[in-house]
């Protein structure tokens, strides 16, 4: 009987993790899944693999490996026209060769055993390669070699074989061996054969076991398609996205914390000759998600167990079978951008201009990049490109890649953050920006442009030389302070970003941005829906319409409000759970209201917007409490549907004991009680009130968060937003600063939470040092402050 390393063909049943040399990482990592996991309910289509035996044998049937040789050689891997000169000799002679009889007859005998397990005299299945060097933690060698799909027949199923082979010498894959160091000719080529998942009547996808964006590693993120995977990195549609909370699905939480409809126009289906061929997604079906949330919970358990077996995260391929209704993993491999270095260092890009960019797009990675623009419109003109130039064309594919190692930065007019252009641009490290829709009728090759992600989702290019700088700190050297470090924040899309910043949680988590720059409609336009589309004005008719526009998968416009703001708070509470997070309830004021979508119907003209209806005072007014009882729900859906029970809240502007009475009663009957399931209730000292009544407001509050902003201007009586007193409204006067002095004094005899969460410890070191000095519990900064003052602060002494 023959050992398994001489064997041409392994079921994946007799492959593990450990048979990397002989079938490479993804039919290794097939085998072991299949094996493992399957006991677990992780459904892994069966198949075999071709083993490196197979290879070799195949090679020096036909001589190759000598020819091979003499081919590389001649081999010069800085000039480009070589490296295609190379590679277009080395997979015609692989091309023109034959399969040995022995292997041959080995894989047709498989391929029938497989086509029966399945039912059928012929089924469809996957051919893929897998190099016995791939998808080792330092190194993923996806999308260097191809892939056959909806192959059916034995003839055909040797063909693609044979392809698969040659596609080990594709351009891209011998400029990646270059890069990372691997011998051309000692890498062998094992081809996986698998049951082919019939996702063409359904929906596929990839899911990886932490966010591609920042490395943060607490979720799973979902992509989802209808029809064959293959089209998602195309980059001409967008995927519906999904975020899932882990460690609080783990508790059996409902945790899908973001759902985003994408934009799935076209799909593939299997074609009737084999392969594939692009259809249009009918129209009711592309405003419709391709998983129910039932499905993303599944898929993220699975990604949790594999994630748990691997013991490293994972970047995985999955697919729902449309005639058995099931779902599949159909490849995992170990994610290679952010596993190596997550934790250890921060990098911050900081740039400031006022300067308006002359494109935008999708920002991918969080770098800034800087160089001469050339336009290459198609990949028969890469040889053009130079090294450290801006890169700029429609869209990328696999042919691109030797190009992309050599840019400063990529812009392309198609694309999502989950096409190839992103993907291989965060695996370099090059900052891209993607989906600018005319960047190549825009620009103008030679051009100096400056290209910034530092922005979260929103990439920026502009003309000229923008001046940045980089700073790099080694997390493990930033001391830990007496006093608590957190951080303000409002824009969900930096949360995770931000998470690794040294930390003790958020101290005021707004969600003003999430109102304002989200959902965008007034929480009231979306309550009274019905009422405003029966009326016929022509500012009524354009209400809806814009309504209309954003909110178009919604029946409920009123869940519209509810999912945006719950998901927005979830972001940002996931990303410092277990931590403390505190979410300061609405503090618009009525002319930032008006400017909302359908605000001018709600809201009244006040002379200081500042001192009039604001913060607590509108919760339980009759007008607006529809509007709190709906942000009520969205607190109560992150804290009992997300697991989130970090969450703590702070009522802004309370003016009376009284009105805190009203509102945290308005509270617990929407749910949201004091005290019930942990949860914490605050309220911000920001008005003269808060301190000479500071017992009273510390009898119905677990504590107090002092707003020095309107501290300030309340104590000094002025208008911050008078630019023509604004000298006055210092936060280091003497009369406020006795005011603070007194809260922290009281909330710690009273062992009550005091924080503080305006900006003066952000501007001022020697204000957070008084700070530190009254005893206060915790400091908030804003996120570019807090390594800054962290270090500040260690160097004096009781910190």
């Amino acid at each position: 009987m023959k050992q398994k390393s001489e064997k041409y063909i392994l079921w994946f049943k007799e492959t593990s993790k450990r048979d990397v040399p002989l079938v490479g990482g993804k039919n290794a990592s097939l085998g072991e899944m299949f094996s493992k996991l399957s006991r677990k309910g992780i459904k892994i289509p069966d198949g075999f693999a071709l083993t490196a035996t197979a290879y070799w044998h195949f090679l020096r049937e036909n001589e190759i490996d000598k020819k091979l040789k003499v081919i590389f050689k001649e081999f010069n891997p800085k000039s480009i026209k070589s490296l295609q000169e190379t590679g277009k000799k080395a997979r015609t002679l692989i091309l023109r060769a034959y399969l040995p009889k022995d292997l041959e007859k080995e894989i047709l005998k498989a391929y029938k055993k497989l086509s029966q397990k399945y039912g059928e005299e012929s089924t469809e299945v996957a051919v893929r390669s897998s190099a016995t060097a791939e998808d080792l933690p330092s190194a993923s060698f996806a999308g260097q070699h191809e892939t056959y799909l909806n192959v059916r027949g034995g003839e055909e199923v040797l063909k693609a074989v044979k392809k698969c082979i040659a596609s080990l010498f594709t351009n891209r894959a011998i400029s990646y061996r270059e890069e990372k160091r691997f011998s051309h000719l000692k890498i062998a080529l094992s081809v996986g054969i698998q049951k082919m998942v019939r996702s063409d009547l359904a929906s596929s996808g990839i899911m990886f076991t932490l966010d591609t964006e920042t490395g943060f590693k607490n979720v799973v993120l979902i992509n989802s398609i209808f029809g064959v995977g293959e089209m998602i990195v195309k980059g001409r549609i967008t995927p519906d996205q999904f975020y899932v909370f882990k460690p609080t699905l783990k508790k059996g939480f409902k945790s899908i914390i973001l759902k985003n409809l994408g934009r799935k126009t076209h799909k593939y289906i299997f074609s009737k000759g084999g392969g594939l061929k692009e259809v249009v997604v009918p129209q009711k079906d592309q405003q419709n998600f391709s998983l129910t949330d039932e499905e993303v919970l599944t898929l993220a358990k699975w990604a949790c167990e594999i994630e748990k077996h691997y013991g490293m995260p994972q970047d995985i391929e999955w697919a729902k079978d449309g005639k058995l209704n099931q779902l599949f993993i159909v490849q995992s491999r170990p994610e290679t951008v952010y596993a190596p270095q997550i934790g250890k260092f921060y990098e911050e890009y900081l740039i400031k201009t006022k300067k308006k960019p002359i494109l935008t797009g999708i920002a991918i990675g969080s770098k800034i990049g800087l160089g001469k623009l050339r336009i290459i419109p198609d990949v028969s003109k890469i040889s053009q490109f130079q090294k450290g130039e801006v890169l700029v064309t429609k869209m990328t594919d696999p042919d691109w890649v030797p190009v992309m190692r050599l840019a400063s930065a990529i812009v392309t007019d198609e694309g999502s953050k989950t096409c190839h252009a992103a993907i291989v641009s965060r695996e370099l490290g090059v900052p891209c920006i993607v989906g600018t829709q005319k960047a190549t009728k825009v620009l103008k090759t030679g051009q100096i442009v400056t290209v910034d992600c530092t922005q979260g989702l929103d990439g920026r290019i502009f003309l000229g030389e923008i001046s940045f700088k980089v700073k790099r700190y080694n997390l493990e050297r930033i001391p830990k302070l007496k006093t608590k470090i957190m951080i303000n924040i409002g824009a969900p899309d930096i949360a995770f970003r931000t998470s690794f910043l040294p930390n003790d949680g958020v101290g005021l988590a707004r969600i003003e941005f999430i109102l304002a720059e989200k959902i965008r409609i007034h929480p009231l336009a979306l309550y009274h829906y019905r009422k405003i589309k029966n009326r016929k004005s022509k500012i009524e008719k354009e209400i809806i319409k814009k309504i209309d526009e954003l909110t178009v998968e919604y029946k409920d416009k009123k869940e519209y409000f509810v999912k945006k703001l719950a998901e927005g708070i979830a972001q940002i509470a996931a990303a410092f759970w277990p931590k403390p997070v505190i979410v300061r309830l609405s503090d618009l004021k009525t002319n930032e209201y008006k400017n909302l979508i359908g605000g001018e119907l709600f809201e009244v003209e006040e002379a200081n917007p500042m001192l009039g209806w604001r913060g607590a005072s509108r919760y339980y007014d009759l007008k607006f409490r529809p509007a709190f009882e709906m942000e009520c729900k969205a607190l109560k859906r992150v804290r009992e549907t997300f697991g989130l029970k970090n969450v703590w809240i702070m009522v802004p502007f309370c003016r009376t004991v009284e009105e805190g009475k009203k509102v945290l009663e308005l509270m617990r009957k929407n749910g949201l009680e004091k005290g019930k399931d942990y949860l914490k209730v605050i309220v911000m000292c920001e008005i003269p009130s808060n301190v000479v009544l500071a017992e009273e407001f510390l009898e119905i509050f677990d504590g107090m968060s002092i707003g020095s902003n309107d501290l300030t201007q309340l104590v000094l009586g002025l208008d911050r937003d008078n630019a023509q007193i604004a000298y006055i409204g210092d936060e280091r006067n003497a009369a406020v600063k006795k005011m603070i002095s007194q809260i922290i004094k009281l909330c710690n005899r009273k062992k009550k939470y005091c924080g503080i969460c305006g900006q003066a410890p952000s501007d001022f070191p020697e204000f957070a040092e008084f700070l530190v000095k009254e005893g206060i519990e915790s400091i908030s900064l804003n996120p570019d402050t807090v390594i800054k003052t962290i270090l500040n602060l260690a160097k004096k002494k009781n910190v």
